[in-house]
């Protein structure tokens, strides 16, 4: 890396991305967004979205995050970078279970989207206490067991082939009801995000 001439900055990471102000402004119309509701989750304000998707000002990269996470993208597709191909089939036998804090989870889903779908083994009395508030959205179906699922101040029991969904921002808490532990199917719209470690709990060691 050069260094710049005596009395000129150093150069902004941020000066050489491509620029992303027509993307940001279509995928917020696709996703019938005004520019206030856009900017309110971003937690920017409009006046600075606006400079935003009209090249006024250039996003910084925890910008690019958090817009791709609104608009259900990610930042590769953001700066026109071409995807790579995926194999829209995931195969049991490649996918190790992922044990964090007593659950088991098994990936059913591809890495890199905007949503993730996982199969969950939650054995009775494990994380049962645990509260979690966080950004994004969380849909579950109870394969086998009773499961206990609290929504703010209400308490539920689901059984087998109930389900729900829910903004995650609810503060919520997720149980086995049963002394046989419970096992769900699992969607979430976390992506590959610290939020992820917040929810599933933080030491996590494949089996």
């Amino acid at each position: 890396m050069s260094t710049p001439p005596a009395g000129e900055p150093p150069d902004d990471p941020t000066d050489q991305l491509p620029d992303v102000a027509p993307r940001l402004r279509e995928l917020r119309r696709g996703r019938r967004l005004t520019l206030e509701a856009a900017a309110r989750r971003a937690g920017l304000s409009p006046a600075h979205l606006s400079r935003l998707e009209t090249g006024r000002r250039q996003p910084s990269l925890p910008m690019l995050l958090g817009l791709a996470r609104i608009y259900g993208t990610t930042v590769s597709e953001l700066l026109g970078e071409l995807p790579s191909e995926r194999d829209p089939i995931v195969r049991a036998a490649r996918m190790e279970p992922v044990a964090a804090d007593g659950w088991t989870y098994h990936q059913a889903g591809a890495p890199g989207r905007a949503m993730q779908p996982l199969r969950l083994q939650v054995p009775y009395g494990v994380q049962g206490d645990l509260v979690r508030v966080h950004p994004g959205e969380e849909w579950l179906y109870v394969l086998d067991g009773p499961l206990r699922l609290s929504l703010g101040d209400a308490a539920h029991v689901l059984g087998p082939g109930d389900s729900a969904h829910f903004d995650s921002l609810t503060p919520h808490r997720i149980a086995a009801a049963g002394p046989g532990g419970t096992e769900l199917l699992f969607v979430h719209t976390l992506l590959q995000s610290p939020a992820a470690e917040l929810c599933f709990g933080g030491e996590v060691h494949r089996r």
